[in-house]
């Protein structure tokens, strides 16, 4: 029996025992994990004859009703959930841009027995440009999958290669894609972000540019990846 089986077994096994009584007319676990394996072949694009690129991020999304009864298991199943999507992956061969991750999110749009599944690409970011402790003295902030990564005045490069300052492992991002640029001095400088003869382009708030300005809550999308540009550290947020 295969590590796929042994994961569904497991959730077909949390319906008839404990689940069962949880849920009757509601949401099972086992049509999510069917959900999510439909999400993922239905959004697999095939790029050669060995090769497919897969989403790797998912939204659950959940009835108010739905997500409280699932909330006691949603460490668990959230967990499963995310072996089977790996799982199921790998037995079709898909290329994934990073680690997957399945979230659980309420939607009170949607009543009891109903879901939603969306999924997404979040590429891996690395950069030796990622600061571990909360910064002040940048012009502004990116933020991108999960990552802050502060502008300094020597500009920062985006790509795929790893001659860029910040790597992304988005197979529509080129190698050097764009560079975020610093016009002044301090915290009153302004920042652009340019272009670098990219394959797929740059859009910024939605409108391609070759170069533009960008300010607090500017969003530049490369690739499949949307950078999300802040005035402050959104970590300090709160402080």
């Amino acid at each position: 029996m295969g590590r796929l089986q042994r994961i569904e077994q497991r959730l077909e096994s949390w319906v008839s025992r404990g689940f069962a009584r949880a849920f009757r007319s509601d949401v099972q676990p086992v049509e999510i994990s069917a959900a999510l394996q439909r999400e993922l072949d239905n959004n697999a694009q095939v790029v050669s004859r060995d090769r497919s690129l897969a989403p790797n991020a998912f939204v659950v999304r959940l009835s108010g009703r739905d997500h409280e009864r699932l909330s006691p298991y949603s460490t668990s199943l959230v967990s499963e959930l995310t072996a089977l999507v790996t799982e199921h992956a790998d037995l079709q061969r898909y290329s994934l841009p990073g680690a997957v991750s399945v979230t659980l999110e309420q939607d009170d749009a949607l009543r009891t027995g109903q879901f939603e599944v969306a999924a997404s690409v979040r590429a891996d970011v690395s950069s030796s440009a990622v600061p571990g402790p909360v910064t002040y003295d940048a012009p502004a902030y990116l933020e991108v999958n999960g990552q802050v990564i502060p502008v300094r005045a020597a500009g920062v490069v985006i790509g795929r290669g790893s001659e860029s300052d910040v790597r992304i492992d988005d197979p529509g991002v080129s190698r050097k894609h764009v560079e975020f640029r610093v016009l002044g001095e301090g915290r009153d400088a302004d920042v652009v972000v340019v272009d670098l003869h990219s394959t797929n382009g740059t859009v910024v708030n939605g409108a391609s540019v070759a170069h533009a300005p960008v300010r607090d809550g500017s969003q530049v999308v490369i690739g499949s990846t949307t950078i999300t540009v802040h005035a402050v550290d959104p970590r300090t947020r709160g402080e």
